[in-house]
């Protein structure tokens, strides 16, 4: 487990936050998640990722929220976009174990907020594929857990388009 606080060449401060990522962003169960380990301090099972850049550094530094408000001296952004995140997670798992309604043909739906999502099962491949309103989704999924995430997605998706 490496320490580079404590390795000489390596800046402290400067640092710029290029993002922040959920590691089980698809909403896997947490045995199977392969978290990471904070590339400043060691700390291991991070799962909120916070990617930095230094110019005088030439691989990007992936650290846990503490690190990343010392190394960029900002103790609010990495904290909120982090928050921003697991709220998201937060409702990804609220909207995976919604109860849905089975129509006549047993596919699952959900009419919420004017509009219409549906799981359905592919006769060939007897996987999971979804719908929100017209749009059909393209992508097969092995699960119906998987399926509710990618339309968890389609949803946030559009929100950030504006096209909600």
């Amino acid at each position: 487990m490496s320490n580079f606080w404590n390795i000489p060449g390596i800046p402290h401060k400067g640092w710029s936050l290029m993002d922040v990522i959920d590691v089980r962003e698809d909403g896997q169960d947490e045995d199977d998640t392969d978290y990471e380990t904070c590339m400043m301090c060691g700390k291991e099972r991070i799962r909120f990722v916070h990617i930095l850049e230094h110019n005088e550094v030439k691989e990007e530094f992936r650290v846990g929220c503490v690190c990343s408000e010392k190394m960029t001296d900002d103790y609010t952004n990495p904290k909120r976009l982090e928050n921003d995140l697991r709220n998201k997670a937060s409702r990804r798992t609220n909207w995976i174990n919604k109860e849905w309604k089975f129509s006549k043909n047993g596919n699952q739906y959900l009419n919420m907020d004017g509009h219409h999502f549906l799981i359905y099962r592919d006769k060939k491949t007897r996987k999971y594929k979804g719908a929100i309103d017209e749009t059909w989704g393209k992508k097969s999924f092995d699960t119906l857990q998987q399926a509710k995430a990618a339309l968890f997605n389609g949803i946030e998706y559009f929100k950030e388009k504006g096209d909600w």
